[in-house]
């Protein structure tokens, strides 16, 4: 058990669940007709999307482990403390990327494989290096982090309806108050590291406060449309009406304190934001 802990860490286990948790919400609005006799194709789906995301997360911290030796929250990871040889997190990582993808087109469709593949190029190959490069990694990572739904979507229903980019634009929406949150509590390491974070470009924070505040509002509006078109009932729609005015007062909280403590309740109630969506969709399911 000792030897694959490295592993496990390397996966970012939470960063998975996270993206478990979105791609289920995709596969149960989906496929709302037809996902009580789907449960084994929503349980294949998670298998295989986990692993390519565990997968895709190993690579980012192959390709990133001298510069993660630079950042003190880092430093001790498997790769930079040499718990592990890079070669063996290299294979680790292409081959869960490569069997989960073919877990998926082989047990759910095509399309989702697809697009679990997509998610991970993106993610490996576009995000990682752009983090070096310029500020809007952030907007660019936002893509591929947007995806799990619309590919939980796609292997319930097998093709790509206009709510399967409505919950893309939610997830778009969310993860920049979320990440923005994390880049100004790490702002001092990413400096250190090289990385091109927008409290790295402008260290006053005035413009990724206002980021955070513009995405908040813009996602009360995102997370609204489920509703209109038809996708879910108004106990969906209130609830997620009232977890993104908390998500906004958060983000006005920090806009005032600039202090850690509030960056770290943008986090918090970033993290708690996509479950409550999801009971407030299995409530609509219920009721």
């Amino acid at each position: 058990m000792k030897t694959l802990k490295p592993y496990f860490e390397m996966s970012k286990m939470r960063i998975v669940t996270m993206v478990l948790v979105t791609t289920s919400i995709g596969y149960f609005l989906g496929g709302r007709d037809t996902v009580g006799s789907g449960w084994l194709v929503w349980v294949l789906t998670l298998l295989g999307t986990g692993m390519a995301a565990a997968g895709a997360a190993c690579l980012n911290n192959y390709l990133e482990r001298d510069l993660d030796a630079r950042m003190l929250r880092t430093r001790r990871r498997a790769l930079p403390a040499g718990d592990i040889d890079p070669g063996s997190a290299l294979m680790y990582g292409i081959v869960m990327v490569l069997g989960g993808v073919t877990l998926l087109v082989w047990q759910v469709n095509l399309l989702c494989g697809f697009l679990v593949l997509l998610t991970a190029f993106l993610y490996v190959l576009v995000y990682t290096p752009m983090k070096r490069w310029t500020w809007l990694n952030t907007s660019i990572g936002a893509i591929p982090g947007a995806l799990p739904p619309v590919s939980g979507w796609a292997a319930a229903s097998g093709q790509l309806d206009p709510g399967a980019w409505v919950l893309f634009a939610i997830l778009f929406a969310w993860q920049h108050p979320h990440f923005y949150a994390i880049a100004w509590m790490y702002r001092d390491d990413y400096k250190e590291a090289g990385f091109r974070m927008l409290p790295v470009i402008d260290p006053s924070g005035e413009r990724l406060f206002r980021h955070i505040l513009a995405h908040c509002a813009v996602l009360i509006v995102v997370a609204a449309l489920p509703t209109f078109i038809g996708m879910t009932g108004w106990i969906y729609f209130f609830g997620a009406f009232l977890a993104g005015l908390m998500m906004l007062e958060v983000g006005i909280r920090l806009w005032r304190t600039h202090n850690m403590t509030d960056a770290r309740r943008v986090l918090r109630a970033s993290v708690y934001y996509l479950p409550f969506l999801l009971v407030m969709i299995a409530l609509d399911f219920v009721w």
